[in-house]
């Protein structure tokens, strides 16, 4: 009887948003395995968190199979809580993946806590296949650390045609670059079922007109978080016919003291409506039938153009990512986010959002992902030296 050499794919999972995307590619991975190939979720970062809503309970609501959860630290108070986090993800992880020996472990995105798992993975020579790379977001760390994980890996999975040409700028190899498209688009098309009436209900609101808002730090600035949130919560009061439903920050610095300023006007306001997370299929289901998503998170980006819904994006948080023509871009203060809304709800920018196609890909992406990162795991010819790729202008230009 011949012995049965079991390769093993990791999936890395820290925080509701980002396992929203990946929850399309788990499923098609899944779908791969048998005897030769297993997939596992490994389950950390504010999922484990009762102060971010303890979203595990949501993983396993999906009936997503968790393999491992790794406790891990979320105080992002400050830069010094921010590295402690950081040495806890690094030696726990590096502690599971040398245990494992995973021939894979498959990240998405840019959290520092995610770097710290790239990091263990290059420590242990466990390859990195990134979903992602190449975006940019000037007003965040984010950037910064997307690039790093980049560096890091060995396959790269990109949401758009413009991050696959900086992921080859950055040296990485044009044939283990691909873009796929983003797998939030798949769940538009597969998670988002929810009808408007049921997914209103579920947030505890009738029939009504309604934004979806989810502001976090802009971490690359030095502004007042508290500034900005008042600035955001005299916007939400301007409009007292349409009920903001706002999502929580995540962990990053300066995302508590949002949370709590959130937290103090849901007393107060009357057509505000703060909650911990959604998960991600209520999410996208009441983004489906918004009046416009509001705030400065990448979804609005990302996902909300496919639902042809306005977004009005605040500050620079997101700045250099790839946008469609539906985004409305404008400054922190009070009467540019007043101005931003007002077009946004105007029959003029509504006609425009009706025409927007994404540049974010079809909606398959997670089966396309999957499929080729299976084919190069069982293709046994991983070679994790770096060998930076050199590019001439010309060579550039014709991607």
């Amino acid at each position: 009887m011949r012995e049965i050499i079991v390769k093993k794919i990791a999936v890395v999972t820290t925080t509701r948003a980002e396992y929203g995307l990946m929850h399309p590619v788990i499923k098609e991975l899944r779908e791969f395995e048998s005897e030769e190939l297993r997939v596992e979720l490994i389950v950390s970062g504010t999922h484990l968190s009762r102060e971010f809503g303890y979203t595990v309970d949501e993983i396993k609501a999906t009936g997503d199979r968790i393999d491992h959860e790794i406790p891990v630290p979320t105080d992002s108070a400050d830069c010094n809580s921010i590295s402690n986090d950081q040495a806890e993800v690094l030696v726990k992880f590096t502690k599971l993946f040398g245990a494992e020996k995973y021939s894979a472990v498959m990240l998405l995105g840019d959290r520092y806590e995610m770097l710290a798992v790239a990091i263990a993975a290059g420590n242990t020579r466990t390859p990195v296949f990134h979903i992602a790379g190449g975006d940019t977001t000037e007003g965040a760390l984010d950037e910064w650390i997307r690039h790093a994980i980049t560096k890091i890996a060995y396959l790269h999975f990109t949401t758009n045609e413009e991050s696959r040409r900086r992921v080859i700028q950055l040296g990485e190899n044009p044939e283990r670059v691909f873009n796929f498209g983003s797998p939030s688009i798949d769940n538009i098309i597969t998670v988002a079922d929810m009808d408007r009436a049921e997914a209103l209900e579920s947030v505890g609101l009738a029939e009504c007109r309604y934004a979806l808002c989810t502001y976090h730090p802009v971490t690359n600035e030095d502004g007042d978080v508290e500034e900005q949130v008042n600035n955001l919560l005299s916007a939400v009061k301007s409009f007292p016919d349409i009920q903001f439903i706002i999502t929580k920050a995540n962990a990053d610095q300066g995302g508590a003291r949002i949370n709590a300023l959130l937290d103090e006007a849901d007393e107060k306001i009357a057509n505000l409506h703060v909650f911990t997370s959604l998960g991600v299929r209520r999410y996208l289901s009441l983004m489906r039938s918004a009046e416009f998503v509001l705030g400065n998170s990448s979804s609005g980006i990302i996902e909300t153009p496919a639902f042809h819904v306005p977004t009005v994006n605040i500050g620079d948080r997101q700045r250099g990512r790839l946008q469609s023509e539906s985004i409305i871009n404008c400054g922190p203060e009070s009467g540019n986010i007043i101005d931003a809304i007002m077009l946004a709800m105007s029959d003029t920018h509504k006609a425009v959002c009706r025409k927007v196609v994404s540049p974010y890909g079809d909606g398959h992406a997670a089966q396309r992902i999957a499929t080729k990162a299976v084919e190069v795991v069982n293709a046994g010819n991983i070679d994790l030296k770096k060998v930076f790729y050199d590019i001439g202008v010309e060579g550039y230009k014709n991607g």
